[in-house]
């Protein structure tokens, strides 16, 4: 009789293939059992990232989904990488434009919007519900530059409210804002104009090197082909190699901002 079963999840890695791991090495809460969070955290796992996405038209070739795949990916690995961190489910919904008139993203069929007042507080909760469980370092990392006001506000207002606790929230804004992505791709020759600034080289880069069957190859066109497509760039000139090293830059930028905010007292 077989004592003990080990079950597989399958991921996906940065060069853009699957391995197989452990379900018990997972740092995603949503793949462990309560009891093996219990012992994570006893064993001195206090650490915790919050990480938001978006659910967003991203043009005719990609798929509605992509910042959510891009920030399990790098949280996963960011978690990996600070050790003793362990990652909650990502945030789906966030700001994306309002809904009557539509604006924004929200113009395009599939896009979910929040208010962003809401959005804060759907991240107050979660951080007190991870607070309740013993994290006492909560990171916030967001894929959207929407995210970050409603991050930084609910990381603002729950610090000053737990003052002296020992436990704090930390926004990791250089993730999003601060990781060169943009300045890495103009010294490899390409334009402002075709890197864009949604669904352009940069995003279409990433998810490629992640999971190319997101990516719509036949929808590839200068600024999506037309006017409206909700394309700005040219995502014709994206490639996974340009993604694992966009994506790379992200998840170090993250790390490094990550620690210095956690010694920072």
């Amino acid at each position: 009789m077989i004592a003990a079963r080990v079950f597989l999840v399958l991921i996906v890695c940065a060069a853009g293939g699957p391995r197989l791991v452990s379900a018990q090495q997972s740092v995603h809460l949503e793949e462990l059992t309560w009891t093996e969070v219990r012992e994570a955290i006893e064993r001195g796992a206090t650490t915790v990232i919050i990480p938001t996405g978006g659910t967003e038209q991203n043009g005719p070739h990609m798929v509605l989904g992509k910042h959510n795949v891009i920030i399990r990916y790098t949280a996963g690995e960011i978690a990996r990488r600070l050790g003793n961190t362990l990652v909650a489910p990502v945030m789906a919904y966030v700001p994306e434009g309002n809904t009557e008139p539509a604006s924004g993203h929200m113009r395009m069929a599939g896009t979910i919007t929040l208010p962003n007042e809401h959005f804060a507080t759907v991240i107050e909760w979660a951080a007190r519900s991870l607070k309740a469980h013993g994290f006492t370092d909560i990171l916030l990392i967001g894929d959207s530059g929407g995210n970050r006001a409603g991050m930084n506000a609910a990381a603002e207002a729950l610090n000053a409210e737990w003052a002296g606790t020992g436990v704090r929230v930390h926004h990791v804004s250089d993730y999003y804002g601060e990781n060169g992505n943009v300045e890495w791709l103009m010294r490899q020759g390409e334009s402002r104009e075709d890197i864009g600034s949604h669904a352009g080289i940069n995003d279409t880069s990433q998810l490629l090197a992640l999971d190319s069957t997101l990516i719509r190859r036949d929808r590839l066109a200068p600024g999506g082909g037309y006017d409206g497509s909700g394309v700005s760039g040219n995502p014709t000139r994206a490639s996974a190699e340009y993604g694992r090293r966009l994506l790379e830059q992200k998840i170090d930028v993250a790390v490094q901002q990550a620690r210095a905010l956690m010694m920072s007292g």
